[in-house]
């Protein structure tokens, strides 16, 4: 029996226009008195918080930052960073000028107000706070603060050169996810979707992974769909995740997991 639901956002639950459509609306606020939904995601949370109150599920717990921060009652209940000495040595490998933006908590500090600020402000509905990333070093340093995400955007030869240098300099200590050729968001090595999972339904639920359903549509996801009882890959999932899914739903644009929610819990 399913007894929690686990959705990502981007790719999965909003339409055309970055937005929750009102049949998923419905949908959500049918089953939110039968049993927890949670939102998972790579956003911050307060990009994903104004999400949870449309589907009427704000006092349930939130997965930011793919699992680097999990909340619960507004509590942080696990916190997992890049260290501020690896934050600064991969700013200092940034030779391109590439967009490094920085998240901690419910920071995003943006190095400038560019065209790739404002395409993130236009996705997540979130502005950021406007410091380069010197500057960010400079107030992390007193108390040595951490990272829960480096978003780095660019040119798409340029990210490839980028991506390559990571990732043969920090195999074993970083996460490094490519949801656009444009894009690399950088976590901490050891998080993921699923371990949030784990611990959520270890510490606050007591269920066992054979009793989450999770939608998702992209590659951070595949471990969280393989892992849950019923994991869901909307129809313009990434080939290799649908490949993992135990069913491939309708598409995300048009109501994929409403359309499914309803069936499954026959909600109509």
């Amino acid at each position: 029996m399913i007894k929690l639901i686990c959705s990502d956002i981007d790719g999965t639950l909003l339409n055309t226009e970055r937005e929750i459509s009102r049949k998923t609306k419905i949908e959500f606020h049918k089953l939110k008195h039968k049993l927890p939904i949670i939102l998972i995601s790579s956003r911050m949370p307060s990009a994903m918080k104004h999400l949870q109150r449309e589907l009427g599920i704000e006092k349930l717990p939130l997965v930011a930052y793919n699992g680097g921060l999990i909340l619960v009652d507004n509590e942080v209940k696990q916190s997992t960073t890049l260290s501020f000495e690896l934050v600064k040595e991969i700013i200092g490998l940034n030779k391109d000028s590439l967009h490094l933006s920085l998240f901690q908590k419910d920071k995003w500090y943006a190095p400038e107000q560019d065209q790739w600020t404002q395409r993130e402000i236009n996705n997540t509905k979130v502005n950021p706070e406007i410091k380069n990333n010197t500057e960010v070093l400079d107030l992390w340093e007193p108390l040595q603060t951490g990272a829960h995400k480096i978003m780095c955007m660019g040119d798409p030869s340029l990210i490839n050169d980028f991506y390559t240098v990571l990732s043969n300099k920090f195999p074993n200590d970083l996460h490094l996810y490519r949801s656009k050729d444009t894009y690399i968001e950088i976590a901490p090595k050891q998080i993921s979707k699923r371990s949030a999972i784990e611990f959520l339904i270890s510490s606050e639920y007591k269920f066992e992974f054979s009793q989450v359903m999770s939608f998702g549509d992209n590659y951070n996801d595949i471990e969280m769909l393989q892992a849950s009882g019923l994991g869901l890959a909307v129809g313009n999932a990434k080939e290799e995740v649908k490949a993992i899914a135990d069913k491939i739903i309708g598409n995300a644009k048009k109501n994929g997991v409403a359309e499914f929610l309803s069936h499954y819990f026959k909600t109509q």
